[in-house]
């Protein structure tokens, strides 16, 4: 019986472990029509014949990001809305500019792990687990160094030094999504109800609103 049953069950590892993935692509390339009003989990193809080399270029991530902002830093993002040709190809890929001391909040990406390069300077990384251990894992990057934030974890970056920072990072979705973790909490349009956000920091509701004020 074990023998007869053995076949399915690597079948059904199989099958459920494809679900879990992206679709691979069903053609050479879908750059994505922008302009479609057409909504699906993605963007329409626009018709082959009228793509161009420019559909799969983008200029300009060797300019630095202005970070003269309060948290001293600038992401430069090159997602499927800023390079059409990634639609349907599960990448991306951003420029991470970091002022002295400035910091990238943390923040979650809910469609795609993240893997970084640190280019310029030195930079103090970390992420946390999810509940129930929520453990802080963390560690100082160099140039040349390499970490990655696994997909869906509140993670974080700091330059550590005294000159500008620099880091590439390249990402599993074509549009991994950005939530920073303070803008989502006290910036939402409407507001969280400042009662429960009271109860959920453990903070007086004058607190919490002195804190949405800022975002």
């Amino acid at each position: 019986m074990a023998r007869v049953l053995c076949p399915f069950v690597v079948l059904a590892i199989v099958f459920s472990t494809s679900l879990a993935t992206n679709h691979g692509p069903l053609q050479d390339f879908c750059v994505a029509d922008l302009k479609s009003q057409v909504l699906i989990n993605g963007f329409p193809c626009k018709n082959p014949s009228s793509v161009q080399a420019n559909d799969f270029y983008f200029g300009g991530l060797h300019m630095m990001g202005n970070t003269s902002n309060p948290i001293g830093s600038k992401v430069t993002p090159v997602y499927v809305t800023q390079l059409p040709g990634l639609n349907t190809l599960g990448i991306s890929l951003a420029r991470v500019d970091f002022a002295p001391w400035g910091i990238n909040p943390p923040h979650t990406h809910p469609r795609a792990s993240e893997i970084m390069t640190i280019l310029e300077g030195t930079l103090e990384v970390g992420f946390v687990t999810s509940n129930p251990e929520n453990r802080h894992i963390t560690k100082v990057l160099v140039k040349g160094d390499v970490f990655v934030f696994p997909v869906g974890l509140v993670h974080y970056q700091r330059n550590n030094g005294n000159t500008n920072a620099i880091a590439i990072s390249a990402l599993s979705s074509q549009s991994p999504g950005v939530m920073p973790i303070a803008n989502v909490i006290f910036g939402s349009k409407p507001d969280i109800p400042k009662d429960i956000l009271a109860r959920a920091f453990q903070m007086s509701d004058k607190a919490i609103c002195d804190v949405q004020q800022k975002f």
